[in-house]
């Protein structure tokens, strides 16, 4: 059952999607390869896997991005119900800088995005009681997460839904200065 992976306009980011074998007692797919994502990580293994379960239909997340000696690739899957993914490239240097890319992800598409160090990540929900699983090749550290904020005019993303909830620390994120010339990694 081999995983199929396309690249996408930003470099590094790619969607990974399972194929779903189904027989009259259900389905069985694949989420997870160590070698395939071996590869894809650089050789880092996976160090954390979490999960986030969201309510409402609208709710925004993020932009989240980990600063650390550490590169960190996150792999993120949405599990159940439906999800408008945004990752964004803050990387100096890289030819898709300030590139935003939005990708559905939902159960019944049976896909997930690996998105590399040096780029935020946010998602809005389209459905109630989605979920999603994120798996992480660094630790959790609250000193070196930083955000931009969703609504960053330099940025410009339109959102496909009203934000019905949206943290007050996600919502305090600082917006890109003019002068941002990138995160060096």
């Amino acid at each position: 059952m081999q995983l199929r992976v396309e690249k996408s306009a930003i470099d590094g980011l790619v969607v990974i999607t399972s194929p779903k074998m189904s027989d009259e007692r259900g389905s069985f797919s694949r989420l997870y390869c160590y070698d395939s994502l071996q590869e894809m990580t650089n050789g880092l293994p996976i160090r954390q896997i979490n999960k986030s379960f969201n309510r409402h239909r609208g709710t925004v997340r993020g932009l989240h991005y980990q600063l650390s000696e550490q590169p960190e690739y996150k792999v993120v899957r949405c599990i159940q119900g439906q999800v408008i993914d945004i990752i964004v490239d803050l990387r100096k240097g890289s030819k898709s800088f300030l590139q935003c890319e939005k990708i559905s992800l939902s159960a019944e598409l049976n896909n997930a995005i690996l998105i590399p160090p040096g780029c935020a990540h946010g998602f809005q929900t389209l459905e109630q009681d989605s979920e999603l699983l994120y798996l992480h090749t660094g630790d959790y550290d609250a000193i070196h997460e930083q955000g931009v904020r969703i609504d960053d005019p330099q940025l410009n993303i339109i959102l496909p839904l009203p934000i019905t909830q949206i943290s007050g620390r996600d919502k305090s994120f600082t917006l890109l200065s003019k002068n941002f010339k990138g995160l060096v990694l």
